[in-house]
């Protein structure tokens, strides 16, 4: 599974990016309520996630019902992938599976462009997962310019469910916002996302 050979020095040295480290990138949003389904789901799956603790867990408990609900609020026209395939260029290592996959396309059976958010999910430690990430979010860049549907910045989040911590990307640039932002509350993590979906 190459994506996950990538560390943040190998991924930057191999499409010769720049890294700006720092503050929040994103602007002011404001945070969005979950729906009663949401809620619900999350006061039982979350204290479940947190005790069994492992990615699968927590990507099933915390990560994809968030990712859902992101779907749910912009009326199903858009797609979330789990643990999908995406290969866009082999040669180069930019194959593999993905954790979460968010296209604004609202097709399901299968990846359309344009591919605007990744989502690495892990157990705990978030920064060895920023290489993979990043490598996950130049293969959207680069797929998405394949496909004719270039969109100025691919996004990317790598979490643990309880805490998440973003990227950005535009062109060769990559800013990473180093705050650790958690959920609960789930409010402002669904504001990011729901603005990151919209405005990529």
């Amino acid at each position: 599974m190459p994506y996950s050979k990538f560390t943040l020095s190998k991924a930057v040295e191999d499409f010769q990016l720049t890294i700006v480290e720092g503050d929040r990138f994103l602007p002011e949003i404001s945070p969005i309520n979950p729906s009663s389904l949401l809620k619900d789901t999350l006061k039982e799956t979350l204290p479940w996630a947190i005790a069994v603790s492992t990615k699968k867990a927590r990507s099933e408990g915390i990560i994809n019902p968030v990712l859902l609900e992101v779907k749910r609020q912009l009326k199903g026209q858009i797609s979330v992938f789990s643990g999908e395939e995406f290969s866009v260029q082999p040669e180069i290592d930019l194959t593999g599976y993905v954790d979460f996959l968010i296209s604004r396309s609202p097709e399901q059976l299968f990846i359309k462009a344009p591919v605007v958010v990744l989502v690495e999910a892990k157990k705990e430690d978030l920064k060895p997962a920023l290489g993979q990430c990043l490598a996950e979010m130049v293969a959207a860049q680069r797929f998405n310019q394949q496909k004719q549907q270039p969109i100025s910045t691919i996004y990317g989040t790598v979490t643990s469910g309880t805490v998440w911590r973003f990227l950005k990307l535009e062109g060769q640039t990559v800013a990473i916002d180093l705050n650790d932002y958690p959920l609960p509350p789930v409010e402002q993590i669904l504001g990011f996302l729901l603005w990151m979906v919209q405005n990529g």
